[in-house]
């Protein structure tokens, strides 16, 4: 009973991070896609001020998924880092060095460092997600039991290679969304027509790559592929197809706090949709809950400690991010757009 509420959790944290930090991710996507400095002074000035009070905190929840890992599931923790150690360890490295890149990229002085750290806080922004769920990939398609050696197709497959690109468009969708509904809080209406329409371009990718990732797991990964049209599986995932729906709708309409609740509503139980669909597994289709979770006694400790987390630190985060999307913590004026985020001159990290 503890191991099923510990691996609930696991997936709601799971969730929590796909959501948080992927609204951080896709802000580094379009960062990328911005185009040179003058083109993307006003997007780069905007995305620097809306990620700066909260870019840390969102590794919280990925830091509390490792915990859950490798104490309430060590041989789930052993197995997946055994077999799947190389696109984690991209992903950590990107993760590192995105944060490197915009921590510097704001403080240098000379135009070629800003480059520079502009470049790889948008290029991680990218490659960091794709990894993360090319390993979500590996694991839904069966390929990654213990005592798996790594091999590169154990995350290189067809499933991973669309989780992974489902993770970008996702990120990408909850990044725009995110930043439309700031422009229009910071009275930029050129911002908000250039991330809305980037938007509804994430939804339509998203949709497509959806589709292709069903017909892609029927063969390759049939039991998640069960999971997720029929049962719970099939019902999150309306709701989320629900969800992304209204998302569509409110970005025709003036974006704000309702578009932001629905595009995280979709990419949250489009996750938990997945999660169950891989019951009772851990791994598809070799490791139970049971045969995965630790001892009873540290199960128990863990749920404690969960509750304490859920009582003292969610609360806390939760506040952070509603005075974020209210403005409290920094605003954001006319000449902060016009000096932007990135090099005065040249270009930075794209020219798309």
């Amino acid at each position: 009973m503890t191991a099923d509420l510990m691996a609930v959790v696991l997936l709601l944290a799971v969730a929590a991070y796909a959501c948080a930090g992927g609204t951080d991710y896709g802000a580094g996507f379009w960062d990328l896609l911005a185009g040179g400095a003058e083109r993307g002074r006003r997007p780069r000035g905007l995305i620097d001020h809306a990620m700066a009070p909260v870019w840390e905190v969102n590794n919280v929840w990925l830091i509390f998924v490792f915990v859950i890992m490798w104490t309430g599931f060590p041989t789930l923790f052993q197995a997946v880092f055994s077999a799947m150690w190389l696109p984690l360890a991209l992903a950590a490295g990107g993760l590192a060095l995105r944060g490197a890149g915009f921590a510097f990229r704001k403080v240098v002085t000379r135009l070629a460092g800003r480059r520079l750290y502009g470049a790889v806080f948008a290029v991680a922004s990218l490659v960091t997600p794709f990894f993360l769920g090319a390993a979500a990939g590996g694991i839904a398609s069966g390929r990654v039991k213990l005592g798996t050696e790594a091999s590169a197709d154990a995350w290189s497959n067809p499933t991973s290679v669309m989780f992974g690109l489902l993770a970008v468009a996702a990120t990408a969708l909850l990044g725009a969304v995110f930043l439309a509904a700031d422009a229009r809080r910071f009275e930029a209406p050129d911002l908000v027509v250039y991330f809305r329409r980037r938007g509804l371009l994430s939804l339509a990718a998203l949709v497509v790559l959806v589709v292709i990732t069903l017909v892609i797991t029927r063969e390759d990964a049939p039991h998640v592929w069960h999971g997720l049209t029929h049962g719970a599986g099939l019902v999150l995932g309306v709701v989320a197809g629900a969800a992304s729906l209204v998302t569509a709708w409110l970005l025709t309409r003036a974006p704000g706090g309702w578009v932001r609740a629905s595009a995280v509503g979709a990419v949250a139980c489009a996750v938990i949709a997945w999660g169950l669909a891989q019951r009772p597994y851990l791994l598809p289709t070799s490791m139970t809950v049971a045969e995965g979770a630790g001892a009873p006694t540290t199960l128990t400790w863990l749920a404690f400690v969960s509750l304490v987390a859920v009582v003292i630190v969610v609360p806390a985060v939760v506040f952070l991010y509603w005075l974020d999307t209210r403005g409290d913590l920094e605003e954001l004026t006319e000449t902060d757009l016009r000096q932007g985020g990135g090099p005065q001159e040249g270009d930075t990290a794209g020219t798309v």
